[in-house]
C-alpha cells in the first residue's frame, strides 16, 4: 500500500470510528443531548430512573438531569430562563411562572408542536389544567403531573381513636380532630402542615385557608388585606394549629417533609397536594391502604383545593428544540403513564392531567382509594374564583402576577417565623401588609 493510500484508508477509518462513537443508543449518526432541570419531587426521580432505559434507548437522546428542591429550582430555572441563555433546553414550570414566562418571551409555544404529533394527543389534558398553561390561545407548556389539594388521614387511627371524619370537614372540626390524634401513636403528630418558608410551600396551603376564611392578599382596587381581620383569623389558625399540634421541626418542613412524616407513621392527618397520594399508596409504603381522603377543608367557601401543575417549558433560546419537545411528549404523553404504570406500579403514575388516566383499568384498580377524590377536586378547583371575594388576578394558592414570588416568599418567611415562636402572627402580618402595599401600589397605578 503506498503511503497516500494508507493515508486515505486511516482517514476513512477515523471517520467510521468517529460517527460510530457519537452514535446515540437509537443508531443516530450524531449525538445528541438535552439539559433539562427540574424539581426533587418523587415523580421526577422515577422519570429519572426510566429515562436511559427507554427515552435514550429508543431516539438516542441524552437526557442530562439537574435536579434541585422548590425553592431552589424556581430560582435557579427563572435566572436562566430570563437570561435566555439556553444553559437548559426544558425545565419544570408550574401554572404560575408558565403565564408570566410566555409574555415575556422567554417560552417557545408548544401547541404547534403538539398539533402536529396526533400521538401527543393534546386535547386529552385535562380541560382545568390545559387551560391554566395556555397564553393567547397557545399552549406554552405540558404537564407532567396535575395536583389540587385534600386533606389525608390515617384511617386505622381514627377507627382506634373512634372518631369520624367528616365526608366535607371543616378546619374547625380538623384542628379538634387533630388534638384527638395528637399522641394517638407513639411519636405521633395530629396534623402535618407546611411552615418551610416560600411561596410554593407555605404560602400555598396558607393561602387556600385563607381564601375559605373569607381573606384575600389584594381586593379587586388593590389595596392589600394581610392585616384584615379575616387573614388575621386564618393565619392565626394555621400558626396555632400547627404549633399545638403539628409536626416536629415544623418551620423547615415542606411538602417533602410532611411527606416523609406520614409515610413513617408520625402525622395522623396532612392537608396537601393530591400527588402525594401516589407516594403514600405505593407498594413500598408503610402505610399503603391506610389512608382515607377527604376534600380540602372550607368554612366560608364550597371548595377550597388548589390548582397546580409541574409542567414542561420550552426555553425559547434552546438550540435542541427538536430533541427538546421529543423529551416533553414522551415525559407527558400516554405511553409514559403506561411504562409507569407497568414498571414501577399503577398507584406511582404522574396522574392528573389527562382524561384517559381516570379511564384506564389498571390505574382505577390500583389507585382506587384517591383517583376519585383527586379528579373530583381538579374539576372543581376555580382559580377565576377561589374566594368570598373579587380579586384582581387569578389564582387560588398564588397571586398571578410576577411580583407574588417574592412577595410570597418574604411573607412566608415571617410567618414561619411565627410558627417557630420568634415574633408573633400581628407582628408577622404588619410586615407583611408593608411589603404588600408597596406590590399593590405599583399595579393600581397602571
Amino acid at each position: 500500500m503506498t503511503p497516500k493510500r494508507a493515508l486515505a484508508v486511516g482517514a476513512a477509518l477515523l471517520t467510521t470510528l468517529g460517527l460510530t462513537s457519537c452514535s446515540g443508543a437509537g443508531g443516530s449518526a450524531t449525538a445528541h443531548s438535552i439539559n433539562v432541570l427540574m424539581v426533587n419531587n418523587p415523580q421526577m426521580a422515577d422519570l429519572q430512573k426510566l429515562t436511559a432505559e427507554n427515552f435514550t434507548k429508543s431516539t438516542g437522546i441524552t437526557v442530562n438531569f439537574t435536579v434541585l428542591p422548590e425553592n431552589d429550582v424556581r430560582s435557579k430555572i427563572t435566572q436562566d430562563f430570563s437570561a435566555q441563555s439556553a444553559q437548559y433546553d426544558v425545565a419544570t414550570i408550574s401554572n404560575y411562572e408558565t403565564p408570566i414566562f410566555a409574555k415575556n418571551g422567554w417560552l417557545a409555544p408548544l401547541t404547534p408542536r403538539a398539533d402536529a404529533d396526533p400521538a401527543f394527543d393534546q386535547n386529552d389534558v385535562l380541560p382545568a389544567i390545559r387551560t391554566s398553561l395556555t397564553v393567547d390561545g397557545q399552549m406554552y407548556a405540558e404537564p407532567f403531573y396535575g395536583e389540587s389539594s385534600f386533606l389525608m388521614y390515617r384511617k386505622d387511627v381514627f377507627a382506634a381513636k373512634q372518631l369520624a371524619m367528616p365526608d366535607r370537614p371543616t378546619w374547625q372540626q380538623v384542628a379538634a380532630l387533630a388534638a384527638q390524634t395528637d399522641g394517638a401513636e407513639p411519636g405521633m403528630k395530629g396534623i402535618c402542615l407546611r411552615g418551610q418558608p416560600g411561596w410554593g410551600e407555605l404560602t400555598a396551603p396558607l393561602t387556600t385557608v385563607v381564601n375559605t376564611m373569607g381573606g384575600t392578599w389584594f381586593d379587586q382596587d388593590w389595596h392589600a388585606q394581610l392585616t384584615s381581620p379575616a387573614f388575621k383569623q386564618a393565619t392565626s389558625f394555621y400558626v396555632g394549629l400547627v404549633r399545638d399540634h403539628g409536626e416536629a421541626g415544623a418551620p423547615q418542613a415542606g411538602f417533602t417533609e410532611c411527606l416523609t412524616n406520614m409515610e413513617q407513621g408520625k402525622t395522623a392527618m396532612w392537608y396537601d397536594a393530591t400527588s402525594a397520594a401516589g407516594a403514600l399508596e405505593s407498594s413500598g409504603s408503610p402505610v399503603a391502604g391506610k389512608i382515607g381522603y377527604v376534600p380540602a377543608p372550607v368554612e366560608r367557601t364550597t371548595g377550597s383545593g388548589w390548582l397546580f401543575t409541574w409542567a414542561w417549558g420550552l426555553q425559547k433560546a434552546s438550540h435542541h428544540q427538536d430533541d427538546a419537545w421529543k423529551f416533553i411528549s414522551w415525559a407527558s404523553g400516554k405511553g409514559y403513564e403506561q411504562l409507569v404504570g407497568s414498571q414501577l406500579g399503577w398507584s406511582r403514575v404522574p396522574a392528573g392531567k389527562r382524561t384517559s388516566t381516570y379511564a384506564t383499568p389498571q390505574y382505577l384498580a390500583s389507585a382506587s382509594a384517591f383517583a376519585e377524590p383527586t379528579l373530583k377536586a381538579l374539576q372543581s378547583a376555580d382559580p377565576a374564583n377561589p374566594g368570598v371575594q373579587p380579586r384582581p388576578a387569578p389564582g387560588i394558592q398564588f397571586v398571578g402576577i410576577p411580583e407574588f414570588e417574592d412577595l410570597g416568599t418574604q411573607v412566608s418567611q415571617q410567618i414561619s417565623s411565627a410558627i417557630a415562636g420568634r415574633i408573633t402572627v400581628d407582628q408577622a402580618l404588619s410586615a407583611g401588609q408593608a411589603l404588600a402595599e408597596k406590590t399593590a401600589a405599583a399595579h393600581a397605578k397602571q
